[in-house]
């Protein structure tokens, strides 16, 4: 009999608790290319929209100090909710990831510091944490790749999928934001329903 109740119990748990992991994403195919997916975490209680990792510049980006050609930089972001809900975002966070043949071309503490110029306005975004770093041997050639990420306030990011024009700084790595880039930003500020959003 306690065994019975016990399995009972149980059940009831699985069927009534909510789940820990909820995914969707868009049957379209968006213009700008990016992916972006919406999940509920049941373990942190956050509905995160995420836009997956995308090229931003390859071996072309402009640096202030010399022996940064080679660098490729991909962006990705995400906005964070609390619940099950998409009407008020805590925090955005936006995540950059840098791929180079040259380990001198890391982000050493001092040079983590995120700016961003949005339409001529420069923003101060915060100094970005070291998420990964890593190095892969691809044909003989070895490939670093270093992940910095840092949490903003979702007014900021606002102003990041508004703008027209986005130029980004880490330490000495500067990189303009393409359009697609832009497109998949705007997306994803697009999926949220805040009230009084302009």
């Amino acid at each position: 009999m306690k065994m019975y109740l016990l399995s009972l119990l149980l059940f009831a748990q699985v069927l009534f608790s909510p789940a820990s992991f909820v995914t969707t994403t868009s049957g379209q195919t968006p213009e700008h290319g990016g992916q972006i997916d919406a999940r509920y975490d049941g373990f942190n209680y956050e509905t995160v929209v995420t836009l997956r990792k995308m090229r931003v510049v390859c071996g072309n980006g402009k640096a202030t100090e010399s022996g940064m050609k080679g660098v490729c930089v991909g962006l990705a972001a995400s906005l964070h909710s609390p619940g099950q809900q998409l009407e008020y975002v805590r925090y955005a966070k936006i995540r950059l990831v840098f791929e180079t043949k040259d380990w001198v071309a890391r982000h050493p503490l001092g040079q983590r510091d995120l700016v961003a110029v949005v339409d001529n306005e420069s923003i101060k975004l915060g100094t970005m944490q070291l998420a990964k770093q890593e190095f892969d041997s691809d044909r003989g050639v070895d490939v670093m790749q270093e992940v910095l990420e840092a949490s903003i306030p979702y007014q900021a990011f606002a102003k990041l999928a508004k703008g027209s024009m986005v130029e980004m700084k880490v330490g000495s790595t500067i990189f303009t934001l393409k359009e697609k880039n832009l497109g998949a930003l705007r997306d994803l500020h697009n999926r949220v329903k805040l009230q009084g959003k302009s």
